[in-house]
């Protein structure tokens, strides 16, 4: 049997839906992209939905849009993917990590004001694998310190914590439409704010810093635009718009199939020696983007290249990344630094958990963990 990490459940709405835009004559950012950004900023109930090329451009551009750069400093998480920190970094700005809660892998509010600085400017939290971080205690850190909060809601679309969406505590939210995500147009992604000047800003950056889009001098006729500040080319196109718009009545009932998948594999699991897996807190309505789960560090390799030698897609999400050659040698970090994220990063590996797959699917994968595990006298 083999079963597939993950598999989209894109058909003809899509393909209709981008029919339609390749029928018109703007393919770039227009009348589809503009569709989406109200439609996702009403599903997030923020006031503004920027569309851009991709979480980490989501990222990259908020940062910048809030004006941090050269010589500042943002708190984030070392358990996450890379693009949290290569965000930072492409702003001229460092991030400085801060250690995790062990039981969720969230990034611990308790330590962060340990490591607020004179050159901190924000703090960047991680929703990992869709668990939202405690951002009531987070924002009353950012907001007593005059920081800045922007989340990296990724993971975490269909999300919520004690009554709160992403978005709705922060300066901006930013999201991905990866290949692997609940919403996905291959690539891609978005920012939602509640502040207008900062959407403004946002508008501007994602497109050169231009006042005048393509679509908007083709339906306006010709007018001379202006570069008014320094922008990048983030800004979403109208094939990808369409790809997300039918999947958006589809968020909720997909959802629900994550969470009934995520269930079963944990009544599958329960019982088996040396398995665990991130807890979800009260009030949290997990978004189930990933299942993850842990096992005996000397054992997770192995692990993984069982269930791959058996036809099983599985992936690590994440090695700790304050450990990766990279930000050892610019940084200095070591071994022992964060502790809990690092003890996550050895142990964690991910199974497959899509809205399309079937138990039998979960049924063969638990089944090999079980064998291998402990027909074979790993544990």
């Amino acid at each position: 049997m083999k079963v597939p990490f993950f598999v989209h459940s894109l058909g003809k709405e899509e393909l209709d839906s981008v029919a339609e835009v390749l029928s018109g004559p703007i393919l770039t950012t227009g009348v589809q992209v503009a569709r989406f950004e109200h439609s996702f900023a009403t599903l997030l109930g923020c006031r503004h939905a920027i569309a851009v090329t991709s979480c980490t451009g989501a990222l990259h551009m908020s940062l910048l849009a809030l004006g941090i750069g050269p010589g500042d400093e943002v708190i984030t998480t070392p358990m996450t993917f890379i693009a949290t920190a290569t965000a930072i970094l492409e702003t001229g700005a460092r991030p400085v990590f801060v250690d995790v809660e062990p039981e969720t892998g969230n990034l611990n509010a308790s330590l962060i004001e340990k490591a607020i600085t004179q050159r901190t400017r924000a703090i960047l939290p991680v929703h990992l694998y869709g668990h939202m971080c405690d951002m009531y205690a987070i924002k009353e850190i950012a907001d007593r310190h005059g920081l800045y909060l922007i989340e990296d809601a990724a993971h975490c679309l269909e999300g919520e914590r004690d009554g709160v969406r992403p978005g709705q505590l922060s300066s901006a939210a930013c999201f991905s439409f990866y290949a692997t995500k609940s919403l996905t147009s291959g690539e891609g992604g978005a920012i939602v704010t509640n502040d207008d000047s900062l959407a403004d800003k946002l508008r501007l950056l994602r497109l050169h810093g231009m006042t005048k889009s393509l679509a908007e001098r083709h339906q306006e006729g010709y007018t001379h635009w202006d570069m008014t500040m320094l922008g990048w080319k983030y800004n979403m196109d109208n094939i990808q718009a369409a790809l997300l718009l039918p999947q958006l009545k589809r968020i909720e009932d997909n959802w629900r199939k994550r969470e009934s998948l995520a269930y079963y594999y944990q009544e599958r699991l329960s019982g088996i020696k040396g398995l665990a897996w991130p807890i979800c807190l009260p009030n949290v309505r997990h978004a189930r983007h990933i299942f993850s789960i842990w096992t005996d560090s000397q054992l997770r390799d192995s692990v993984v290249s069982d269930l791959q030698n058996s036809g099983i897609g599985v992936v690590v999400n994440y090695r700790a990344i304050h450990l990766l050659s990279y930000f050892r040698q610019t940084f200095g970090f070591q071994n022992d630094d964060f502790p809990a994220a690092e003890q996550i990063g050895h142990t964690t590996l991910s199974l497959p958990c899509y809205p399309g797959m079937p138990e039998e699917h979960v049924n063969f994968v638990t089944e090999r963990l079980r064998h291998f595990l402990l027909e074979e006298k790993h544990i």
